[in-house]
C-alpha cells in the first residue's frame, strides 16, 4: 500500500475532530514530502537532531510535534519552529521550556505528558502530581507556554481492558481540567489503540506504521 493510500484509508476512517500526527521519526526525507503532497501537514518526531534537520529541508507550512522524550539542554533547538511538544513530563521542563520562549518573545505549545501505565520506567506525571499542580496556582507564572492539554501511553500489551481503564483514567483528568485550562487536546493513541483511544475522547492520534509500514 501506498503512504498516500494509507493515508486517505486513515483519514476516511477517524473523526473529523480528530487530528492525525503522521510520526516520521526515521523516515527519509522522500516518505514526508509524499505524505506532504497528498495533504498531511502535521509530523511527529521524538529526536530533536532529526527534527531539525527535516525543519531546515521540508515546506515551512509543516506543524511540527515533539512527541519523544524531551532533555532541557535540547529545547533551545526547537524553540522557534515547534507547533506541539506533548512530552512535557516534568515541572523543569516546563520552566525550561517558559524561559526559552521567553528569550524569543514566542508562546510555546504544550501538553503535560501522564505516566497512565504507571509503569517506573515510563516518563511523565503521575496523576496525583498533576492534580496538585492544577489545583494550585503553580501554572500561571509561566507566560511563554500555552498548556494544551495532556498526553499518555498506554501499556504495551495487547489486553484491550488495561489500555482501556488507562486511557479512560486521562479522559477524566482531561475532563476535570478542561474548561477550567481552557485545554483543547488529549494526545492518546497510537498505531495499535488508536482506536481505543478515540473511543475515550482522544483528539490527537500519533501514527507511524500505519501510514509509512513497518521499520526495519
Amino acid at each position: 500500500m501506498s503512504i498516500s493510500f494509507n493515508l486517505e484509508k486513515i483519514k476516511n476512517e477517524i473523526p473529523n475532530d480528530v487530528l492525525l500526527v503522521a510520526v516520521s521519526k526515521t523516515k527519509p526525507i522522500n516518505d514526508l514530502e509524499i505524505a506532504y503532497k497528498a495533504g498531511q501537514f502535521h509530523f511527529g518526531e521524538n529526536k530533536i537532531q532529526e527534527l531539525v534537520a527535516k525543519e531546515n529541508i521540508l515546506p515551512k507550512d509543516i506543524k511540527w510535534h515533539m512527541i519523544g522524550h524531551l532533555q532541557r539542554n535540547k529545547v533551545k533547538y526547537i524553540a522557534s519552529f515547534i507547533h506541539l511538544i506533548h512530552s512535557v513530563d516534568s515541572l523543569k521542563l516546563l520552566i525550561e521550556i517558559d524561559k526559552q520562549g521567553h528569550k524569543i518573545n514566542r508562546n510555546i505549545n504544550i501538553l503535560i505528558q501522564i505516566n497512565i501505565s504507571n509503569d517506573k520506567t515510563k516518563f511523565g506525571f503521575s496523576f496525583d502530581e498533576i492534580n496538585e499542580i492544577l489545583i494550585s496556582d503553580e501554572l500561571n507564572k509561566y507566560k511563554n507556554i500555552t498548556i494544551k492539554g495532556f498526553m499518555g501511553m498506554a501499556s504495551f500489551t495487547n489486553n484491550k481492558s488495561i489500555i482501556k481503564k488507562q486511557f479512560l483514567s486521562l479522559s477524566k483528568l482531561y475532563e476535570k481540567f478542561k474548561t477550567i485550562y481552557s485545554f483543547d487536546y488529549l494526545s492518546m493513541g497510537m498505531s495499535a489503540d488508536f482506536n481505543e483511544a478515540i473511543q475515550f475522547n482522544s483528539n490527537i492520534i500519533r501514527l507511524g506504521s500505519n501510514i509509512f509500514g513497518r521499520r526495519n
